[in-house]
């Protein structure tokens, strides 16, 4: 017998699919992901991007305090086991991302730590296959396998990720680390200034890091930049490295000239990379309409319909606009409620 549903996925998004639908009664089938080196190095390891942030301070629910003894009673020992010590400023990304899947657990979610590695989507009841071999099929799928940052690849990058070095603005600008500190974004297109211009609410300089001596991004982004005062550009700059110690985490970084000009360190604390993002649809390999970008089409106006009937996306995979946690998690409802009435429109 095919299963109801399987959604592949394991962020925001998969989660609160899997408690909607696993309240629902539709016994949901939750392919987490791989617990690879591949997917570490890649950044798609279970639970998604989240995992890989420290304080969160804009999902509702959790202000500023010590999660303390409920992470205790919610949370089973041996996944407490991978969660990062506490902290006074809120629910960090890892605790926030257990919680929500020992609630879709609670309401009878099965999981399967694996990779969806491909998909047939060409028939009902669907057929998707994981990285061991084992193939299985569904009369319903939700896709939820977000969009991973783009990062330059240098090995101080990733010493220093949530120490300083971030893919996202708008969900760690705000935190004390960076609080009337000069930061610096990475990138020239539209992603790096609208990174940049968020910044200047709470840095006391941001440095533009750009390749060329002019920006790609679009000619109004470009001019609200250059009219922001606490924008410096640093052009025709490529990042050699990025400056730190374990103590202090971020505290420089090294920019190599691409005109032929010295080397030169700037200090900073926070180090921002604007370079885009890349949705992990690789295994769809065409299975579902995607975007020019590759992140998959919402073809129906405020629904979570794809391009195939009875499948459904949510979260990052499908938003190139907001990539938010508590977006991310409104649409994995969404995709849920859709699937449910997709099944009983089928009589399933």
């Amino acid at each position: 017998m095919p299963e109801k549903l399987i959604i592949i996925g394991s962020g925001p998004a998969g989660w609160t699919a899997a408690i909607y639908a696993a309240r629902a009664e539709l016994k949901p089938l939750v392919f987490e992901g791989a617990v690879t080196e591949e997917n570490r190095i890649a950044g798609t390891l279970p639970l998604g991007q989240l995992a890989l942030t420290t304080e969160v301070e804009n999902y509702p629910g959790f202000p500023a305090g010590h999660l303390g003894g409920f992470l205790e009673t919610a949370i089973s020992e041996e996944r407490r086991a991978y969660l990062p010590p506490g902290n006074p400023h809120g629910v960090q990304g890892p605790e926030l991302l257990e919680l929500m899947r020992q609630q879709a657990v609670n309401f009878g979610t099965r999981i399967i730590t694996e990779d969806i590695t491909t998909v047939d989507f060409s028939q009902r009841p669907f057929r998707m296959t994981a990285l061991d071999g084992k193939s299985y099929e569904a009369d319903c799928a939700i896709v939820a396998t977000g969009a991973r940052a783009n990062y330059l690849g240098l090995p101080s990058e990733e010493k220093y990720k949530n120490h300083g070095v971030s893919g996202c603005a708008v969900c760690d600008g705000a935190i004390p680390r960076f609080r009337n500190k000069p930061l610096a974004v990475i990138g020239g297109g539209d992603s790096a200034v609208e990174e940049a211009t968020y910044l200047t609410k709470y840095a006391s300089t941001v440095y533009l890091v750009h390749r060329r001596d002019k920006l790609r991004a679009s000619k109004i982004m470009a001019e609200r930049a250059a009219a922001n005062p606490k924008i410096k550009f640093l052009w025709n700059r490529s990042v050699d490295e990025v400056l730190g110690n374990e103590k202090e985490g971020v505290t420089g970084m090294r920019l190599n000239s691409t005109t032929g000009e010295p080397a030169a360190e700037f200090p900073i604390a926070g180090f921002f990379l604007g370079i885009g993002h890349t949705p992990n649809t690789t295994f769809l390999k065409g299975a579902l309409q995607m975007n020019d970008k590759g992140y998959v089409v919402w073809t129906t106006p405020g629904r979570t319909n794809t391009s195939v009937p009875g499948v459904f996306a949510a979260g990052d995979v499908a938003d190139d606009c907001y990539r938010q946690a508590v977006t991310a998690a409104g649409t994995g409802c969404m995709a849920a409620l859709d699937a449910e009435r997709f099944l009983a429109e089928h009589g399933e």
